[in-house]
């Protein structure tokens, strides 16, 4: 047998054990041809692109290089019950008529794509946000699932789920009774993004292959002849596929997906329903966020019983006191629970919490624990607490909430509130992290934000940890901060429920934060964004007088920034902007970046306000919406013209 020979042979064996799952050949030939042909390539020194010897994996790397993908990876579009999966699939046939739909498993594990190049394998990358990824080419070598060859001809994207089977991670934990791991999602997670491919290799890994980027030349119409597409080129695909028209359809599908979920070598979280006709999705196009022609159900939570064995009282910047209810251990999707956030003390009594009861336990879709209600109703009544946990100052109860009132003396109040000032999208003050803001409060008596500016390097030296080069970048650092722009001030002021964008449209209208001390109920309300509870939270905090001096003092320390109007100037001066969609040279903050240095205002919502709406790769609702409102609408290119006439 010629190279080549061996190697198709190899790779067809491989083909039928690792995605097939039906061997032909006992491991012992497998194995006996494989070394022949590892001793024919140290003879020869060739080693063809599609070998199995690229397997086990190369040198560790020093580090993962950036990826940009040919074409936006998209999120999906959730609905959580069947009442919210029947209006979806009623909107679409409102948009189309009837049409048929492809149900599939939405695997559990670390999306990948992949690029293939005239049949060869030249890139791999993980999802990361969508518009660029980590080069993970070396990992996916490692996985026998994804073929180092295709045939096929051209440019073509196609990504799939990076998993790790049950049986697999059953064996390799028997294997490694040191060095478990401990749940199949985040050990295909953990292999595909190790900078060591053979820790990859080591993990017997698979990638189910499911949609297609970019793509030049691949004649599909339909999801189905996706899967006929990928099958042909030796792919995983779904263990479950079905083409169906009616909800009830969909719905029976998945019915029995839930009911066979326990038996799969696999983790899913859900299932996955597409338009199957390609050229009726181009009709539904995209969100900023989603395609319109696909959804994802998602199954419940996976739910645990365990002991609630007390509860906490955390206290935040605002002084509101958040209960948080401490568990016994406990396994849940993978994870060790200990704790779960509650509300407030409402919550509590509406749940029939105890100390020492069961509780009913849930990942809430999959990420933050939440506490359902109690199991039995044993355990010790648990207390609305009376005063202040951490200082032992009173509560005052305003709505739902508790809060401690004593703002100027509760340690937790202080070091969140400084932490927050100096956040990144706040003040931005470089070097100081959570465990410098406890050391300053608790070792120089730093009480306030205001506080910060009378540091010296000499103070700043006696602490643990602070050399003389980082107590330079500190005190450097904060001086800096003092040339703050308004939104980023106002936000660092830690406002209750206002974010970053609020705080930008709280500046763009009061200009100062004394305008926006003086703000009446009416005049909040009416901006975009601020509600009744928001508007209210802001009006208090001026109530309050530890607010009115800690501003004061920052303003006599030349703290007091303006909104800077740039409606006079740049070409996009006295315009309001939307951006929606993906660009490929700019990120989206990178062109809001440049439209705000060039006189424009930022929105992120379509309305008749709105004077220009720039459109880049994959623009939903908000084109349509432009296009129906007769608004200026202009591409990536146009964008970039219109810069260059500023340079």
């Amino acid at each position: 047998m010629t190279m080549q020979q061996i190697v198709n042979q190899l790779n067809k064996w491989a083909y039928e054990y690792y995605v097939l799952d039906n061997p032909s050949v006992a491991d012992t030939q497998y194995d006996a041809l494989y070394d022949q042909l590892l001793l024919l390539e140290k003879q020869t020194g060739t080693v063809l692109p599609d070998s199995p010897t690229k397997r086990v994996g190369g040198d560790p790397l020093k580090n993962f290089v950036q990826h940009r993908h040919l074409k936006r990876l998209f999120s999906l579009d959730k609905a959580q019950s069947f009442n919210e999966l029947a209006d979806w699939v009623n909107k679409v046939n409102k948009e189309l008529g009837e049409v048929e739909f492809s149900i599939e498993l939405k695997y559990d594990g670390l999306t990948i794509s992949v690029t293939y190049q005239d049949g060869k394998l030249v890139r791999a990358a993980t999802r990361g946000n969508g518009i660029v990824g980590e080069d993970v080419t070396a990992q996916a070598q490692t996985i026998r699932s994804v073929p180092l060859t295709i045939p096929f001809k051209g440019l073509v994207e196609l990504q799939g789920e990076g998993i790790m089977r049950l049986s697999v991670l059953d064996k390799y934990n028997a294997e490694h009774p040191n060095d478990k791991l401990k749940n199949a999602r985040n050990a295909a997670a953990g292999a595909i993004r190790n900078l060591d491919p053979k820790v990859t290799a080591s993990r017997n890994l698979d990638v189910v292959f499911h949609s297609y980027g970019l793509s030049e030349g691949l004649d599909v119409g339909s999801q189905s002849q996706l899967v006929e597409f990928f099958k042909n080129c030796g792919m995983r695909t779904s263990y479950v596929f079905a083409v169906v028209r009616t909800f009830e359809q969909i719905r029976e599908v998945i019915q029995q997906i839930a009911n066979d979920r326990s038996k799969y070598d696999f983790l899913i979280d859900g299932v996955v329903i597409k338009v199957n006709d390609f050229s009726l999705r181009e009709d539904l196009g995209y969100t900023d966020k989603f395609p319109k022609w696909a959804v994802a159900y998602k199954f419940d939570a996976e739910q645990v019983v365990t002991t609630l064995n007390d509860v906490e009282w955390q206290v935040g910047r605002t002084g509101k006191l958040t209960p948080v209810g401490i568990l016994s251990a406990v396994e849940l999707c993978g994870a060790t629970i200990q704790r779960a956030t509650l509300n407030n003390y409402g919550d509590i009594t509406r749940k029939r919490l105890k100390k020492g009861c069961l509780v009913f336990v849930r990942r809430s879709n999959d990420v933050i624990p939440e506490i359902l209600g109690a199991a039995d109703d044993n355990g010790e009544i648990i207390e609305k607490p009376a005063v202040c946990p951490k200082c032992g100052a009173d509560l005052q109860e305003v709505g739902a909430h508790l809060y401690c009132v004593n703002a100027n003396h509760c340690r937790p109040q202080i070091v969140a509130r400084i932490s927050h000032y100096c956040s990144k999208n706040a003040c931005d003050i470089d070097g100081i992290s959570d465990k410098t803001v406890e050391l300053l409060v608790d070792k120089l008596n730093v009480n306030s934000v205001a506080d910060l500016y009378t540091l010296t390097e000499e103070q700043l030296l006696t602490l643990d940890g602070v050399k003389g080069k980082k107590a330079y970048n500190i005190v450097k650092a904060v001086a800096d901060s003092k040339a703050v722009n308004l939104p980023q001030f106002i936000f660092a002021l830690g406002l209750d429920n206002v974010g970053a964008v609020t705080a930008k449209d709280l500046a763009a209208r009061f200009n100062s934060v004394e305008g926006l001390s003086r703000a009446t109920f009416e005049q909040l309300t009416a901006i975009d964004g601020v509600g009744d509870v928001v508007a209210e939270g802001i009006l208090q905090y001026f109530r309050e007088e530890q607010n009115v001096a800690i501003i004061s003092r920052l303003r006599e320390l030349g703290i007091d920034p303006r909104y800077k109007n740039k409606q006079m100037q740049g070409v996009f001066s006295g315009k309001k902007v939307v951006l929606t969609g993906s660009l490929s040279n700019y990120t989206r903050g990178q062109a809001g970046k440049i439209i705000e240095e060039q006189g424009g205002e930022l929105s992120s919502t379509v309305s008749k306000t709105v004077n220009l709406v720039i459109a880049g790769e994959a623009a939903g609702s908000k084109l349509d919406k432009a296009r129906a409102l007769g608004i200026e609408i202009i591409d990536e290119q146009q964008f970039e013209d219109l810069i260059k006439l500023t340079k």
